[in-house]
């Protein structure tokens, strides 16, 4: 069985990342917890603003349906997650397919919990484009998709990914995240805080998980086996 490869020696940035992100998150919790004024006008006007727009724009509606419902719905996600475990373990990669995998479903009950948790109620419209059901922050949508961005980032760094593929798949990564948050508030079924909590809390699993792996791996100083094949 091939070992998953050694990770540079430098991953401080990942936790450093992944501890201003959680502070952050955390900041964010709050604010939205308390329902902080500032705040809570900002989300009102943005929502209101984009509500006002989608209902006079209906083919505009169904692109960002499209788009929020299949390219960029949480199963999407995990379905395109799934196969990384499934091809990282095929290629003998045990540890680090199995330490994905549980880094997925981590970010699932974090989102899951803290949904149940803060109860956070989702815009209400008399002229509904779209719905959704369960509480609003943060958004199911956005962490999915910032944790799978982020994991499969860290996966071609990992492997050692040259130069214009990490850059490619960087854009694709910011725009993924970036789109499905506008379409979520959008479509009127989340606000600006629930994106962006959404976004934060998956850039802080993401991170601490990938500096977590390179801790991990350095300390049982797991060795590269001759023959290993990078993802």
């Amino acid at each position: 069985m091939h070992s998953p490869p050694l990770p540079p020696r430098t991953r401080s940035p990942l936790l450093v990342t992944g501890l201003v992100c959680g502070a952050l998150s955390l900041a964010l919790l709050v604010l939205v917890a308390v329902r902080w004024t500032p705040l809570m006008t900002l989300d009102t006007s943005v929502a209101g603003a984009l509500h006002r727009r989608a209902v006079t724009e209906p083919g505009l509606v169904q692109v960002n349906r499209v788009l929020t419902d299949w390219v960029w719905d949480p199963w999407t996600m995990r379905a395109l997650t799934a196969v990384v475990v499934i091809v990282l373990w095929w290629r003998g990669s045990r540890l680090l397919a199995g330490w994905v995998a549980v880094t997925s479903l981590v970010a699932t009950l974090v989102q899951q919990g803290l949904k149940a948790v803060v109860g956070r109620e989702r815009p209400r419209w008399v002229d509904p484009v779209d719905s959704a059901q369960y509480a609003a922050f943060p958004s199911g949508h956005v962490m999915t998709a910032a944790v799978t961005c982020g994991l499969l980032l860290w996966l071609l760094r990992l492997h050692g990914a040259q130069a214009p593929l990490v850059w490619t798949a960087t854009a694709v990564a910011v725009l993924s995240v970036a789109g499905v948050a506008y379409t979520r508030v959008y479509l009127g079924v989340h606000w600006v805080s629930d994106v962006l909590g959404g976004a934060l809390l998956g850039g802080t699993v993401a991170a601490l998980s990938a500096a977590g792996y390179a801790g991990y791996v350095r300390r049982t100083r797991r060795p590269v086996r001759p023959g290993a094949t990078p993802l």
